[in-house]
């Protein structure tokens, strides 16, 4: 299945030669636009950095196919038919320029696309979309994948948040285990090169990124590979698929974070490229033969198309059952595409007179069900292994996950959403942009057969539509929804999205007439919003979690580090060092999993508390409906949960941090997870964090504390959690740290006043020389008298407002005043 189709288009009956089928090599013609708009316009330095030769091309003359590469002159071996020629045509319209003469007109051709070259510029491009994302999104991006692979990593005392999830067996440890294999090849590394606490810590934070950025390359490659499969290689249709995903909104947000979402995505795009989209049975040279039985049948398909492609059948089966360990609704997928490969309809006239739905023959389906099993034993058998070594005892995740979330409907507590939710939020979310397109695509994949494709490139399409379908519908049914559950359809999507986008794009990209400047500025537009899109969701929207996370570890080396090492030490070892005087205490005052935790704390030193938020596990339904986590305690009456649950109460607050105290014993590590039994839960720390719409309930509550800002930073401009709104603010005990802060605010605020003058004053000149204009012109229209004229009292007036407006502080007006009557004075002297 890994090796390239060759497509053959019937063609009518003539006394010529039959044309000879096509065969989808590099097209010359059809790759320049978009993979030049990919590679030459978005990275090329990064394409430079990793070795890749970009030739350009020119043709020798105009009607030759001969194409000179510096030094090296190769030929174009794509003959269209007629077919073919007259499906091009169509797509660009009568009133177009034919797609042929358009080409010949271009000097520079791009030609060594090959696919190492496509994959190496794909890895570059994640590892960039990887570094670039600095937002947060969901807490299963480290609560479900690196806290587990910390603890397999560093032991169980590292200090690794393990949720409730995991205390019940309900996930795989597959998807940790990955990541815990990148933490200890990151230590080794850093202890190899003995490098300091700081860059072994942002080694740590960076290695997952990183890994989960090449997982994402492999995503969009096979994207463009399976595109690539149903529409021919290097054809429009696969390079619009592979723009789609480099420039979707979505990908760029969500593809390098590490979710199992994401890694599922991946793997289930690679299985649908190695999956068997047609048996042996269906090619044209076995539909010829005169088959009487099952017999004869399957022996005439053994010699003469030789057995199926195994090695690929069994990659691919292997890919989808790790997929559905990962996450179960992934089964949805592969139980839709099954039983389209066991009944599948006719693809051909000569199909649909021998039967309704085609069959696979015996020897085909019993090596196809073979295969799935033992490809499925094998992967079940690693899971079970590896979730013995880390759970300790023998245990079936799917079956607990299934029970937990179903049988005690736990994901309702959650959040429930609407039966429309995958319809009216998924699918635009995925899609932004390219929705319209999407749906027009899965319209005529699901209810029409396009006429200019085969009817197998026909038959994929409409598999993967009713896929993009079917597991939308079936996890309807469920009450608690998530985008993210569907992500694993968007490589699909974007590859039925690629037909209708190249159908109306194209005329207005390799046309020069007028008539299509519209398309092209929309063209223009949509990939400027996507571009928006993605800087703000990683980049702005939800930023200010990671920094106070940067702040920490910062704050921890600067206070708390007496020394660098002089070679990195172990985690315990670090814990117990006489270069750590004093354990670093901070406190979460937020929802719960507001934050990530160890994988981003890093060191062992800084012990933490927050707010939890443990599901209902084992209550009855009148326990569940009354039911409040710790987090809901807290937000219910702020006042009440820190007189009960803090030690100390409101009343015995501590006046320094620990570093500054002396002969302290280490404290006890603080476990992040508390219970509502008791009370006295958490002590006061050295740093308390919060979002700022709880700063007034702090400030009155603890205004006889030592706690006072040490610092600020900008999380988002809004949040549908009335919770999480506003900035995120650091308390700290040290009175040092809180008066360089204060300087530092003061002086910014100086500073932003002086440029805001700056600018006000800039504006105030314009309208100012406006005036003055207006009052010459007046002037000169009316005759110059003696004394003031109505319209310089007017310009006077209105310049007047303007800087009343502009400048609004007490000082602002009084030089603005100023400024108003020296123009009155000086326009009063010109009219004189």
């Amino acid at each position: 299945m890994g090796v390239d189709r060759v497509i053959s288009h019937p063609q009518p009956p003539t006394s010529s030669p039959p044309t000879p089928p096509i065969t989808r090599h590099r097209s010359h013609k059809k790759s320049d636009w978009l993979f030049g708009f990919l590679v030459h316009h978005l990275a090329l330095s990064l394409l430079s950095r990793f070795g890749l030769r970009i030739s350009l091309c020119i043709p020798n003359t105009a009607d030759s196919p001969l194409y000179t590469c510096g030094t090296t002159t190769t030929s174009t071996t794509y003959t269209p038919s007629r077919q073919a020629s007259s499906n091009l045509d169509d797509m660009h319209g009568s009133s177009s320029i034919p797609l042929q003469s358009t080409t010949r007109q271009s000097r520079r051709r791009l030609v060594t696309t090959t696919p190492q070259n496509i994959f190496l510029f794909l890895i570059a491009f994640r590892a960039l979309n990887a570094l670039c994302v600095r937002t947060f999104f969901q807490p299963d991006e480290f609560y479900q994948s690196l806290e587990p692979a910390w603890q397999i990593a560093f032991g169980k005392d590292s200090g690794a948040w393990i949720t409730w999830e995991w205390k019940h067996h309900l996930r795989s440890s597959i998807h940790p285990y990955i990541f815990a294999a990148i933490y200890y090849l990151s230590n080794l590394i850093s202890e190899s090169i003995w490098a300091s606490p700081l860059n072994r810590a942002n080694l740590l934070v960076v290695a997952p990124k990183l890994t989960q950025a090449y997982f994402a390359a492999i995503g969009d490659f096979y994207t463009w590979k399976l595109a690539g499969k149903i529409y021919g290689n290097y054809s429009y249709e696969a390079w619009a698929a592979l723009a789609l995903t480099a420039l979707s909104p979505w990908q760029w947000f969500c593809s390098t974070r590490t979710l199992s979402n994401c890694l599922e995505a991946t793997l289930t795009i690679a299985a649908l490229y190695l999956w068997p989209w047609e048996w042996p049975s269906e090619s044209p040279s076995s539909q010829e033969a005169d088959v009487k039985n099952e017999v004869t049948r399957n022996r005439s398909i053994a010699r003469r198309n030789g057995p199926m492609p195994f090695s690929s059948l069994r990659l691919c089966l292997l890919l989808a059952a790790l997929a559905c360990i990962l996450r179960p609704s992934n089964l949805f997928i592969w139980i839709c595409l099954a039983t389209f490969a066991i009944f599948k309809t006719p693809m051909s006239i000569h199909q649909a007179k021998t039967s309704l739905f085609l069959r696979p023959t015996t020897k085909e389906l019993s090596t196809f069900i073979c295969k799935a099993a033992v490809s499925g034993s094998v992967v079940l058998g690693i899971s079970i292994l590896l979730d013995r070594s880390y759970y300790g005892s023998w245990t079936f995740p799917p079956f607990k996950f299934l029970y937990f979330n179903i049988a005690q409907s736990l994901a309702i507590f959650y959040g429930r959403n609407d039966w429309h939710y995958y319809l009216s939020q998924g699918y635009p979310l995925l899609l932004t942009t390219a929705l319209p397109f999407s749906l027009v695509g899965l319209f005529q994949a699901l209810f029409s057969n396009q006429k200019s494709y085969t009817s197998q490139q026909n038959s994929i399409s409409r598999q993967l539509a009713f896929v993009c379908v079917f597991m939308p519908a079936v996890l309807s049914l469920i009450s608690h929804k998530e985008v993210r559950f569907i992500y694993p359809l968007l490589p699909s999507l974007i590859i039925l999205t690629s037909s209708p986008l190249v159908r109306y794009f194209l005329p207005a990209i390799s046309s020069s007439s007028p008539s299509n400047v519209p398309r092209r500025l929309l063209l223009i537009f949509l990939v400027l919003v996507n571009v928006c899109i993605s800087y703000y969701t990683t980049a702005s929207h939800a930023s200010g979690i990671l920094k106070i996370m940067d702040y920490l570890r910062a704050q921890y080396e600067s206070h708390y580090l007496t020394k660098n090492p002089t070679k990195l030490e172990s985690r315990s070892a670090l814990a117990l060092s006489p270069l750590i005087p004093a354990v670093m205490t901070v406190g979460f005052l937020m929802p719960c999993h507001s934050t990530p935790w160890r994988s981003h704390l890093v060191f062992p030193g800084i012990q933490a508390w927050a707010l939890s938020c443990e599901p209902p596990v084992n209550l009855n339904s009148v326990e569940k409906a009354n039911y409040l986590d710790e987090a809901d305690q807290f937000y219910a009456n702020p006042l009440a949960f820190l007189q009960k649950n803090m030690k100390g109460g409101l009343r015995d607050f501590p006046r320094k941090p620990s570093y500054k105290l002396t002969n302290q014993a280490p404290t006890p590590s603080l476990s992040p997870i508390t219970t509502n039994t008791t009370t006295y839960n958490h002590t006061w720390p050295d740093y308390l964090i919060f979002f700022s719409q709880l700063e007034p309930t702090l400030l009155t509550a603890m205004h006889s504390s030592s706690y006072s800002e040490c610092y600020r930073t900008w999380n988002t401009a809004w949040h549908d959690d009335w919770r999480r709104k506003g900035d995120i603010v650091v308390w700290c005990l040290d009175l040092t740290i809180q008066r360089d802060w204060r300087e530092h605010t003061r002086h910014q605020y100086e500073a932003n006043w002086q440029q805001g003058i700056v600018e006000r004053e800039r504006q105030l000149d314009k309208i100012i020389d406006g005036f003055r204009r207006e009052a010459t012109w007046g002037s000169s229209w009316l005759g110059s008298r003696p004394g003031m004229g109505v319209q310089e009292m007017v310009a006077g007036v209105l310049v007047l407002v303007a800087a009343f407006y502009f400048v609004p502080a007490a000082e602002g007006q009084k030089v603005a005043v100023d400024l108003v009557v020296a123009v009155v004075v000086e326009v009063e002297e010109e009219a004189d």
